[in-house]
Parts: structure tokens; sequence; C-alpha cells
């Protein structure tokens, strides 16, 4: 009761407190807003890579021939929910007059890619749809279509970095002119090698729809088209369909590891069994999850959240000095106090203990303040960003230079515990040469002539 009764009185006569409170709070909302805003990146990095390519991709190091087969064959596992075969290719996309994009083509199976991935939830006109997604247009069902992203027709604004989406919609059922190609061998006389050269495509489709992902470099980038259309245009002269890439979603509670090694089995099998015993096909196939796929590049934003942190928490020092300070201050002034409660029978270890108590209560409080700041900063830093483009004229994020269009901005709160732990135990360890002064103060010297 002693303890809590002199920590209220310190709260409440030494108002000089507040301001190590403050340093806390202030060190413990800036640390909680970067941890959660480089661990949000990451984490939506990551989701972003799971929506678009699905849980597991196998990407054997060539084209291979007969893919359904595969697909049949994966889906009979039990671990495996749906398979989706992917074929793609390099263009030229003609917008209009003086509007010409360098694109990324990918061939897809529309109703796979549905399953296998978040694609739907990126189409701008059939996101909402009861029905599943399609290439097709209303009143033309033969037509050659395909889906554009969004940034390939146009940037965001430079101030708002967001889309004028009427404009975009209004591409809908105009058409397009691709300009493709693919490398064919050319047969010569017997004696001599076949010769490769390119032999360019054109493609002329409708646009069905528009990509919106959130994830710039794919919006930026890609247009899709029906995988049979894709391979009818590159690769005219190949009857069996092709693919070059494998998208895998897993059934809920699949274990990834175990569901690598029974599709390493099954592509092996194939591979014997429809082309060949291709040992180039068997050996350097990579078969990886969605995640593993964007490891190096994860582990390199980590490494800079983990300088960031460092440097801000060598920073966030300074508040063990402040309250080492202020709390020497309070033990040079209430010698006296110290004194008498030590006159009294108190040791000098419960002395001690009151000050360094008493600094574990300013980190508690000031840590308990940040919490609630450092929530407010990071579930509104969209509203605060765009305030602050608003009042300065000065855009914070841009989705072209940091790939989503919009902050994270989702609590890390594993973080947030060990955050605060830290504060808690530097506030008290700021207190920790004060209090020891205080434990080692002499009751006879101090009263000797009061």
């Amino acid at each position: 009761m002693l303890k809590l009764f002199l920590w209220l009185r310190y709260l409440r006569k030494r108002r000089i407190v507040f301001l190590s409170i403050t340093a806390v709070a202030l060190s413990v909302s800036l640390l909680m807003v970067v941890a959660s805003g480089f661990t949000g990146f990451i984490k939506a990095y990551k989701q972003i890579a799971v929506d678009f390519v699905g849980d597991i991709v196998l990407q054997p190091p060539k084209k291979f021939p007969n893919y359904p087969v595969l697909l049949k064959r994966l889906e009979q596992l039990d671990a495996i929910e749906a398979t989706e075969a992917t074929l793609s290719g390099q263009g030229v996309l003609y917008l209009g007059k003086g509007n010409v994009r360098a694109v990324h083509i990918q061939g897809i199976d529309l109703a796979r890619a549905a399953k296998v991935t978040a694609f739907k939830s990126s189409l701008l006109k059939q996101k909402n749809s009861p029905v599943e997604p399609s290439f097709r247009i209303p009143g033309d069902a033969n037509a050659v279509t395909g889906f554009v992203g969004i940034a390939v027709i146009t940037e965001p604004d430079e101030k708002t970095d967001e889309y004028d989406i009427e404009a975009v919609e209004e591409i809908i059922g105009k058409p397009v002119v691709l300009t493709t190609g693919s490398v064919v061998e050319q047969k010569g006389p017997v004696s001599s090698p076949a010769e490769t050269r390119f032999k360019r495509r054109t493609l002329r489709f409708t646009v069905a729809d528009i990509v919106f992902t959130g994830f710039y470099q794919v919006d930026k980038n890609y247009i899709f088209l029906p995988i049979e259309q894709l391979q009818k245009t590159l690769y005219p002269e190949q009857e069996e369909p092709i693919a070059e890439l494998i998208q895998i979603k897993l059934s809920g509670g699949a274990d990834a590891e175990s569901a690598q090694a029974q599709i390493r089995g099954v592509w092996e099998a194939f591979v014997d069994d429809e082309l060949g015993g291709d040992r180039y096909l068997k050996e350097y196939a990579g078969i990886e999850t969605a995640v593993q796929m964007q490891s190096q590049y994860v582990g390199e934003v980590r490494k800079q959240m983990g300088l960031l942190l460092l440097i801000i928490g060598v920073v966030s020092c300074s508040v063990v000095v402040l309250v080492s300070c202020i709390f020497y201050m309070i033990v040079t002034t209430k010698r006296k106090d110290i004194a008498v409660i030590k006159s009294l029978g108190t040791t000098s270890a419960s002395v001690c203990w009151i000050f360094v108590g008493f600094g574990g209560c300013v980190g508690i409080i000031g840590s308990g303040i940040g919490i609630v700041l450092g929530c407010i900063i990071t579930k509104n830093v969209n509203s605060i960003e765009s305030w602050i483009s608003v009042v300065s004229g000065l855009k914070l994020w841009k989705s072209s230079v940091y790939m989503f269009s919009k902050i994270p901005s989702e609590v890390n709160w594993l973080w947030v515990l060990g955050i605060v732990a830290s504060a808690i135990a530097a506030a008290a360890v700021g207190a920790l040469i004060p209090a020891i002064v205080a434990a080692r103060t002499k009751p006879v010297e101090i009263l000797r002539y009061e």
C-alpha cells in the first residue's frame, strides 16, 4: 500500500513525470506503426501472390503438351482442390492512335482460374456477378475477347493515386490489336541444322472486362486471353494443348510440404507416360508454394524493417535517459521522505523497488497511451496520408512505387506485445540508478538537523 500511495502522490505532485510518460507513449506508437506497416506490407505481398498464382506452382523448364491429362491426375489427389494451366507470351497492345503499350500476355482457363485464384474479385465488371466469370460478350458468343489490366489503359491520378473508373469502363466492348509472336524452327537441308526465326502474329480482340488487382505490377503489365486462343495465335501448328505453368489450390487443411511431394510424384509419372520420360522435364521442374516464390523479396523487406526498427529503437533509448534524469531529480528533492521511510524500518531493497516499480508504472501507462495512439494512426493511415496530400500537395504513397494502391492498415499485435514489454523494461531500467541512490540514503545524515 505504501508503494501505491507514493506512486499516486508522485504522479499527482510531480507533473514532470508526465514528460516521461509522453516519451514512452510516442516511442511505443512510432515503433508500433512502423512494425505494423512493414508486416502488413509483407502479408499483403504474400496474399497477392496466393491470389494471383494459387497455393502451389508447378513450373516445368519448358512448355509441354497434353496438360489436361496432368490436371485430371492432380485433381485426383485428396490434398488438391483445383488446378489450372497457363500459357504466356510478350507483346505490344495497340489501344488507339499514339497509344501503344508493351504487355505480358497470360493465357488462362477462366473457369479454372476462378477456382484456383481470386481472379474473379479483380474483375471490374463481373466481380459481383452471381454467375461464373466469362470472356464472352452478350450478343456475340463467337467474338475473340480478353481482359486488360487497368493500368495498361491509364495511369492513376498523380495527386489522388486513383483511377478514373468511368473513363476506364469506356474501353469495355471496344476492339484492340495485339502484336505478338513466337520462335519457330525452319528446317533446311538434311545436312544442315534447323534455323530458328521469330514469327510475328497479330490478334484483334474485344475488351470484355478490366482487371484491377490493386497490385500495380500486374495491373500495369498484364492482359489475359483464353488459353486456347493464345495457343492458336502463338503456336498455330501445335495440335495438342500446351501449357508452361500449372497453378494449384490446396484443399482445406492440406499440408503444403506433403502436397509438394505428391505433386512431384504425379508429375514424374505424367512425364514417363505422356512425354516419353524426358529427364530434363523431370529433373528441372520447380514445385514451390506461392510464399516460397516470394521468399527472397520478403527476406529483403524484413531486413529493411529490422534495420529501421533498430534505428528507431536506438533513438527511443533516450526514454531511458529521460526517465533516469527525472527520477534522479525526484529522489534528490524527496530525500527527507526517503529518510523518514527508512527510519521507520523500511529496508534499502524495498526503497529501491519503490522507484523501480514506479518506473515500470510509468512504462505501463505510457505504453497504454502509445497503443491507443498507434492503433488510431495505423487504422486511419490511408486517411491521414490523403489529408497530408490535400494540405501539402505531397503524395506520400503511390501505387506505382509501392506496388499496392492502399497502405496496409492492420495492427500486428505480436510485435505490439514485444514493443510494450521492451518499453516497460526500458522505463524500469531508467529508474534503476535513481532507485539505487535512494536505497543508499542514510536517514541519520538527512534528519540530523531536522
